[in-house]
């Protein structure tokens, strides 16, 4: 019986430790949450009040509604989209307002107008060689004039002036203001994608080492869940603004080079997913899989990590010291399936020697020439 009780209590204990740590967790995620978003926060609520104070100190509007609110849905873009969609949400927002305004004055307000005046709205941005979000923009513009700001003294140019100031201020202010830096931007989006490869590869070498089918098809579906659409989003939105921006300018040479990591990345995790599946069908055929390949595996997984911490020194010798591993099996088998993995780890010691800064022909060598 004590021991029962001590058993539960010490089980009890631990669900309580539990408890506090996904607790503390849960805070370290929304701190992190609310830091991401601060600055994108700062940027709308000044932008916003800008174009208050624009619309109603230089043009003499009472009451420019607009022009706040196309300030905030100017930027409410999530950070790393391109500055271009950004110009086109702005103008969506005027153009929209333009049509509607129009039309309201013929043919009045309704359930049927509200209709047409959207059909028009987005007719009238496609014609003028809009993308998604132009339309998009126009056709809420045009349904907030027909609803919320119905116009009431004829055709006026004020709610489209008040639009075009409230997008054009929320635009200088992100750009020339209080700019993003671009390349904490790319980083960002690269870090997840370097969490989610270290954890294909530590998958893969656990499926390795408890030759385990199953943890083998694990590790394949987290490496084909590994996309890098968001870096590459991201990386276009920084090269856009080092070369819109005059503070950014800079900044050019940096953002190339997390181009480059970019680019390395995409093939690695092209590997990772071609090892995950050789190791898969080497399990299916009982193919001999030695020891050497779960820790070169593994040390592949460190780099990523070391990557993701921004430590190029340590990843650069993890990747070698994976390449070493690797080039070991050689002289221990000649199985075709173990030969296959060592390819594929070597190659993606390669990219991951490439995303921590060596030169291509560098990280070849090295690979090649390490010891096994």
């Amino acid at each position: 019986m004590p021991d029962r009780i001590l058993g539960a209590r010490l089980s009890g204990e631990e669900l309580r430790a539990e408890a506090a740590a996904r607790s503390r967790a849960g805070l370290e995620r929304r701190r992190e949450s609310f830091l991401v978003s601060a600055r994108p926060i700062l940027h709308t609520s000044v932008a916003a009040s800008l174009a208050w104070l624009a619309a109603t100190e230089l043009l003499g509007h009472p009451s420019p509604f607009f022009a706040p609110v196309a300030a905030v849905i100017t930027l409410g873009l999530s950070l790393g989209q391109r500055r271009r969609r950004a110009v086109e949400m702005a103008f969506g927002v005027a153009l929209g307002i333009l049509v509607a305004d129009m039309l309201v004055f013929l043919i009045g307000t309704g359930t049927w107008q509200i209709g047409v005046v959207t059909a028009l709205a987005m007719g009238a941005a496609l014609l003028l060689g809009g993308g998604p979000l132009l339309v998009s923009q126009a056709a809420t513009s045009a349904v907030l004039v027909t609803t919320i700001q119905v116009p009431d003294d004829g055709i006026s140019l004020a709610r489209f002036l008040d639009a075009l100031v409230g997008g054009t201020i929320a635009l200088a202010v992100a750009t020339l203001v209080l700019p993003v830096d671009p390349v904490r931007v790319v980083r960002r989006t690269v870090e997840p994608v370097l969490a989610r490869l270290a954890l294909a590869l530590d998958g893969v070498a656990d499926a390795i080492e408890r030759r385990d089918e199953e943890a083998a098809e694990s590790a394949i579906v987290t490496a084909r869940s590994i996309s890098l659409a968001v870096p590459r989003e991201a990386l276009a939105a920084a090269r856009d603004s080092t070369r819109l921006t005059l503070r950014q300018r800079h900044n050019r040479e940096r953002v190339e080079r997390q181009g480059e990591i970019v680019a390395a990345l995409e093939l690695a995790v092209n590997n990772v997913r071609v090892v995950a599946r050789g190791v898969r069908r080497a399990l299916e055929l009982g193919d001999a899989t030695p020891a050497r390949l779960t820790v070169a595996l593994r040390l592949l997984a460190d780099a990523a990590r070391a990557l993701e911490d921004d430590d190029d020194e340590v990843a650069r010798r993890s990747a070698l010291r994976a390449a070493e591993e690797a080039n070991a099996v050689l002289g221990e088998t000649g199985n075709m399936s173990a030969l296959h993995i060592v390819g594929q780890v070597r190659s993606t010691a390669v990219d991951l020697m490439r995303a921590a800064g060596v030169e291509h022909s560098e990280a070849v060598s090295g690979v090649r020439g390490s010891p096994g």
